[in-house]
This record gives structure tokens, sequence and C-alpha cells, in this order.
């Protein structure tokens, strides 16, 4: 098969990465055997555009793409955050690639009205939409082309290398890297847990109250050094709802906190992610993992391996062909069918 996967591929940070959901993708698709064809249509914009001012280059990138797909052929088109792309643009894909199937990506909160609103947009072309919300809370898109589906964020055997479940001696006990302010109030709870942590304890919050943020390498290595992570979402409620933070955090081996009100105790087993339903109960839950490390390291461990062998690339880039193409599901998905379990 042959794929051809539009999404950012941050060609001119050179190196200075910030870790991606659709990187991980994009290498799952390679490691299951598929031909695939990446088109970084933000960076195409920038590189076609007069003095590389992207604004300037929309119009250009929408051409490269369609002649791209007349030069590759592609079976499938998984399309990302590429809002640059149109919808009149993917509909000409389809008058040169008659059969085309085209599936959307979307990894964004619904809670975000624009997000929302190009979720909507997008499912008037394509023929199937992923999103990285639960199933509950997607009908409110139903009734255009695009039949719905969740897809959950993934960790990568290549990227999310580092376990701290494995190690004591670790620089940090808690991190939370942010840079996010808008549609949310999770700067208060930060603020409560530092104003009320024991003294012993060390709380690293990268991006939140003046901090510079941590991209690349050097977020890699306060993953490595960091011992409990805080999945605090803009906001809470929605069905398996989550950052890509939670992959993140979990993957790496660092013990993860995140809110009750998700509904991942139905996905993922006992003793592994840790609940908190207010900031009191978080912080009396920090301060019992801080006082018992073997317990802190076990049930990281236990998250660590769950998010390895049954939400790794692989298994998620799977899943994605598979519906999108109508196939059979060739695995057990975790994610997929809860609802009916």
């Amino acid at each position: 098969m042959r794929i051809l996967h539009i999404a950012h591929q941050q060609l001119r940070k050179y190196g200075h990465l910030r870790v991606s959901w659709a990187q991980k993708l994009y290498f799952g698709l390679i490691r299951n055997g598929w031909l695939v064809q990446s088109f970084s249509e933000r960076d195409v914009a920038a590189f076609e555009a007069p003095f590389g001012i992207r604004d300037l280059g929309h119009k250009k990138a929408n051409k490269r793409l369609l002649q791209t797909i007349e030069a590759f052929e592609p079976d499938l088109i998984i399309i990302g955050h590429a809002d640059i792309i149109t919808n009149e643009t993917l509909e000409q894909a389809r008058v040169l690639r008659p059969g085309l199937v085209i599936a959307g990506c979307n990894n964004d909160p619904l809670f975000v009205p624009v997000n929302a609103e190009k979720i909507r947009h997008r499912c008037k072309v394509v023929d199937a939409m992923f999103v990285s919300t639960g199933e509950r809370e997607l009908q409110q898109f139903s009734g255009d082309r695009a039949r719905l589906w969740h897809m959950p964020n993934p960790v990568d055997e290549a990227i999310d290398v580092y376990d701290a479940s494995s190690r004591s001696a670790l620089v940090n006990d808690l991190v939370f890297c942010s840079k996010e302010t808008a549609h949310t109030q999770r700067g208060a709870v930060v603020k409560y847990l530092l104003d009320h942590l024991p003294d012993d304890f060390s709380f690293l919050t990268p991006g939140s109250f003046g901090e510079p943020g941590v991209w690349g390498r050097d977020y890699e290595r306060v993953l490595a050094e960091s011992k409990m992570g805080l999945n605090l979402n803009r906001q809470e409620g929605l069905h398996w709802y989550s950052s890509a933070r939670m992959a993140q955090l979990a993957g790496n081996g660092l013990l993860t906190f995140t809110h009750g009100s998700g509904d991942f105790q139905s996905l993922f087993p006992e003793e592994t992610l840790v609940y908190f339903n207010s900031r009191e109960e978080l912080l009396q839950k920090l301060i019992e993992f801080h006082r018992d490390d073997a317990k802190r390291r076990d049930w990281a461990a236990r998250t660590r391996q769950f998010f390895h062998a049954h939400i790794n690339s692989n298994l998620y880039a799977s899943y994605i062909v598979e519906a999108a193409m109508q196939r059979p599901l060739s695995h057990d998905y975790v994610w997929h069918g809860q609802h009916e379990r």
C-alpha cells in the first residue's frame, strides 16, 4: 500500500523538535511495511513563498500537494493538523486518484471552539476522522461524509526510550511541562502544589510562572531524570481525552497522575495511572508515593509496560489504516469498542 502522510514534520526546527504524535504515526506506518511519502505542508508553504513568508505560500503548497499525489499515486492519504491544505484540494485529489481513501486525524481538544470547527469542516471531505477524544464525545460531528473513530496518544519504541521506574536516584520528584494558558485554570492547581508540598519534594515546572519551556533533547533529559509526572489537561471531564503529555510521561516510566473524570479507569489496568478528583487528593497522593518509592516504581513500571505493549505507534498506525480502509481489524485494540464490552 502507498500512503501519503500530510503533517507538520518540523523540518525548520533542525533537530530541536517537539514530541509529535504525527511523527510517531509516521514511524509506525513505516514499521508496518507500508510505503510512506511525507508532505510537510507548513514547511512546503514556507519554502515556496516569497522571502520565506509562510502565509504567502498557501496556494503553492496546495498545488505542490496535487503534484505529489499525481507523482506518488497513493492509495490512502492521512492528513493531520494541516490547515493550509483546503478541502477543495482534497476533492481534486480524488479526481486524480479515483478510489483514493482520505483519513483525517485531529489530536487537539474539543473544548477549543476553533478546533471543533476544524474537525467539523474536515469531516465534510474525509472518509474517516480520528480524534483523540473518546467516541462518546464525537457524535456532534456525525452526519457528514466521515466515519468517526477515537484514536489514543501512543508511545513509540524509538522515542519513549527512558524508564524512570527502574531507578530511585533521580533529580526531580515531580515534573509538569506546559505552555498553554487559554481555556484553563490549571495554573492554580500547580501553584497550590508548590505552596503545599513538603520542603524535601522537588517539583519542576518548565513553561509556568515565567520559567522557560523545554523542548527537544532538553525535554528528553527532564523526563529521564524525573520520578513522577503531572498530566493536567487544560480542561478535564471529556471521555478518554488527554494531552499527548500522558503518553510521554508514562511511556518513559514516570508515575503519571491524571484527573479521574476522563474515565481512563475503564481503559487502563488497576495500579497503573494515579487518579485524583481534587487538588487536595492530588497533594495527598503525591506525598504518599513520594514516601513509598517502591510503590512508585511498581505502578510506573506497570503503566509503562501497558503503554508499550498495547498503545504503541505500530498498533496505532495499523488501526488507523485498517479503520480508514474499512478492513477487518487485525488486533483487539484496547481502545476500540470499549463501550460494547
